[in-house]
């Protein structure tokens, strides 16, 4: 891939899976948060699968709309469109009901030094939009950050693994988990807490980040020696099938690759494509902030795009000068200061 046209076509490409589970979906489905990087792409795919699926059904889009055109953009794809500032309630109170909602409103980086935004965003408002859509099914984003690191020979946490967060960032949204819980409880809510490590676009994410360090040959940390990462298309669609499986209790799932990957192999792979020696500094740690998704992929199967393949698509990309979004992972984070 080497224009956007292609990666957005390649990020809204629904499975036959998909498209048979949306025959299944009841109701309409709304995003909240869509503006943020998963969202726009989560919306078109969820409006290509409903036309596949040959049925008829309403996604619905809210967020503040502060980036120009994204509106436009998805309302050209058949999105509805809300803007709506979800910290204020009435505005919240105003949104339409509905049968389902993928919630990935929320706030990470710049949370070190504004800490109290951090927590109205992510611990306070779920409670309101739980409360507010307590009769439709939910599929509540989350991180692997509310997990602790895990031993490398342990193979990632699994979702049985006791939250030991590190940082406010991580413990934030351990509360945003923990209150959608509340709340599903209290109402019957059908729910599903989706913890994702790492969405990759190629505008943006960890391999990314690594790809253009070998290229420019700028050192590459090894603080944190490995990490998961998954399409970001497969990760969409998962998002959305997880509607299948909401239940109350909660239904916990890890969303990422199947693969625990060691950063020092990732340079490594983008330096034998570029042709040049990647720089390394640091070791590797012995633990690492890793999650183990064999319970996601037992439900839905295993990602379609491979690592291999994104890595590929990557170097293509930057020999292409594809577009970049500057909203860094912080993958390196040990301190859980973002």
């Amino acid at each position: 891939m080497r224009t956007l046209e292609e990666l957005e076509a390649k990020l809204a490409e629904p499975s036959k899976a998909l498209v048979e589970d949306m025959k299944s979906i009841d109701g309409d489905i709304m995003l909240l948060g869509v503006g943020g990087k998963m969202g726009p792409s989560l919306a078109k795919l969820a409006m290509n699968a409903i036309k596949e699926a040959g049925v008829s059904k309403r996604v619905i889009g809210v967020s503040r709309f502060s980036e120009a055109g994204l509106r436009e953009q998805l309302e050209a794809e058949g999105v509805e469109t809300i803007a709506c500032d979800l910290l204020d309630d009435e505005q919240l109170q105003k949104l339409p009901e509905v049968e389902n909602v993928i919630y990935m409103a929320g706030t990470k980086f710049g949370t070190y030094g504004k800490e109290y935004f951090t927590w109205a965003m992510n611990s306070y408002l779920p409670g309101r939009v739980a409360e507010k859509y307590k009769n439709a099914r939910i599929v509540a984003f989350s991180t692997g950050n509310v997990y602790p690191f895990m031993p490398l020979a342990y193979g990632g946490a699994v979702e049985t693994t006791p939250p030991a967060p590190i940082g406010e960032y991580g413990s934030s949204c351990l509360g945003r988990e923990r209150v959608f819980e509340y709340f599903s409880r209290k109402y019957d809510t059908p729910l599903a807490i989706y913890r994702l490590n790492y969405a990759i676009d190629l505008r943006y994410g960890v391999l990314l980040e690594i790809a253009k360090s070998v290229r420019a040959q700028k050192p590459i940390s090894l603080a944190m020696g490995h990490v998961n990462c998954i399409w970001q298309g497969d990760a969409n669609e998962i998002a959305i099938r997880a509607l299948k499986v909401c239940s109350n209790p909660v239904n916990v799932l890890n969303v990422t690759g199947p693969e625990t990957i060691s950063v020092r192999w990732l340079a490594q792979e983008f330096g034998r494509r570029f042709g040049v020696e990647p720089v390394f500094e640091g070791e590797e740690s012995p633990n690492a902030l890793l999650n183990n998704a064999s319970k996601a992929n037992q439900l839905f199967g295993y990602p379609k795009v491979s690592l291999l393949q994104m890595i590929d698509w990557m170097t293509e990309w930057l020999e292409a000068d594809g577009a970049t979004i500057n909203k860094p992972t912080h993958f390196q984070e040990r301190a859980g200061k973002y």
